[in-house]
């Protein structure tokens, strides 16, 4: 085993299967000091997202299709009951969950999956009531969504859920990498926002309401894979991210009704090196607030409210996969004004992000010995 000190953080140059083990609790250095890294929970197979229960405990999905609920001394509870099948094939699976704004009066939780169909899967979301005691489960369980428009064989899901301030929920959805072109189009659910109502009801206020062709749920439309999505905690807008191919990967704030372009417009090349789109810019249609080449292959999204690390109150954090980094975005209103990447050292997929109620950084890491890592100030 070899060791050396770079920028102030220990490298291990190990084995992948000691590499977790060494480095369960190590510290790294930032703009703003040093931090903590440390293993909260491990033992995951490709955990895809987390979410906070209000006693603290947190709900984790595996792709392969597992919701189980961690502790933060790390105890993991055995699968839960309830979880519909799903196809888990390449990028599809268990993929995000969310609980309710009102989870302490209603223990309702929403998750998205890949929903398998004749011909591959489509993205969908269900809601079901968490009974989160001895032997935890899910009930109640009613899908509120499901995609419309050619499935996928097992690529670009998207499949975020963001709750809006009214309670309605939006979804990212992916354009299945091989109907690239229906992002472009308001007969399907391919590449677009959706926005629905906690039921799976269509809100009156849908941009895209009573127009003739038009699925009702269309919040926004012309994206590509979107595995990124937060409500701002000060506008209560939507912010999203979204995969580019070979460059381009975007940050976007989707308007109701708007085209952000894909695959007209856009930054990045296919991965052959082929052209794909027209032009970078076109008349009606929008620019993102930031784009990304080479790629960072962003997933999980949070926008800091915590008190352990004061400078960062307001910064954007996403999880890089393809990078193996943790991007921190200073911003100003709506303009990124400064990028920090932060913790590559660690050489892990990231690929969720979440603001713990104990004001701590949360980030999944995307393997087959996945963990949940801790992120803490060094005083």
């Amino acid at each position: 085993m070899k060791a050396q000190w770079v920028t102030g953080s220990l490298v291990l140059s190990l084995a992948p299967a000691l590499t977790q083990q060494a480095l369960a609790q190590q510290v790294f250095k930032t703009e703003i000091g040093n931090v903590r890294v440390e293993t909260a929970v491990s033992g995951l197979a490709y955990p895809w997202a987390l979410a906070f229960l209000p006693d603290g405990r947190m709900l984790v999905t595996e792709k392969p299709g597992r919701m189980r609920i961690a502790t933060r001394d790390g105890k993991l509870s055995p699968p839960l009951a309830g979880v519909p099948k799903v196809a888990a094939n390449s990028q599809g699976g268990l993929l995000d969950v969310i609980v309710d704004r009102d989870f302490t009066n209603n223990n309702t939780i929403y998750f998205c999956y890949s929903d398998p169909v004749s011909g591959g899967a489509q993205t969908a979301m269900a809601r079901a009531k968490l009974d989160a005691g001895e032997a935890p489960q899910l009930a109640d369980v009613q899908r509120i969504f499901r995609q419309e428009g050619p499935p996928s064989t097992g690529l670009h899901f998207g499949c975020r859920i963001a709750q809006a301030r009214d309670g309605n929920l939006f979804l990212t959805t992916g354009e299945h990498y091989s109907a690239r072109n229906s992002a472009q189009t308001l007969d399907n659910h391919l590449g677009k926002v959706i926005r629905i109502a906690p039921d799976g009801s269509v809100p009156k206020d849908n941009p895209f309401v009573g127009k003739p062709s038009a699925k009702p749920e269309i919040w926004s439309y012309g994206h590509r894979n979107s595995q990124g999505a937060v409500i701002h905690p000060v506008t209560g807008k939507l912010w999203m991210h979204e995969h580019g191919p070979r460059g381009g990967d975007e940050l976007n704030i989707p308007d109701a009704g708007k085209n952000y372009g894909w695959p007209v417009i856009g930054y990045g090349i296919d991965y052959s090196g082929a052209k794909i789109h027209e032009s970078t810019h076109k008349a009606g249609m929008e620019q993102p607030i930031r784009h990304w080449t080479p790629v960072i292959a962003p997933s999980g999204f949070t926008i800091y409210t915590g008190d352990l690390f004061p400078r960062w109150k307001g910064n954007a954090f996403i999880g890089g996969l393809r990078s193996s980094i943790l991007v921190r975005l200073e911003l100003d209103g709506e303009k990124v004004t400064k990028e920090e990447r932060l913790l590559g050292e660690l050489r892990e997929r990231i690929r969720d992000v979440r603001t713990g109620p104990d004001g701590a950084l949360y980030l999944v890491t995307d393997n087959s010995a996945g963990r949940i890592l801790r992120v803490t100030p060094v005083k």
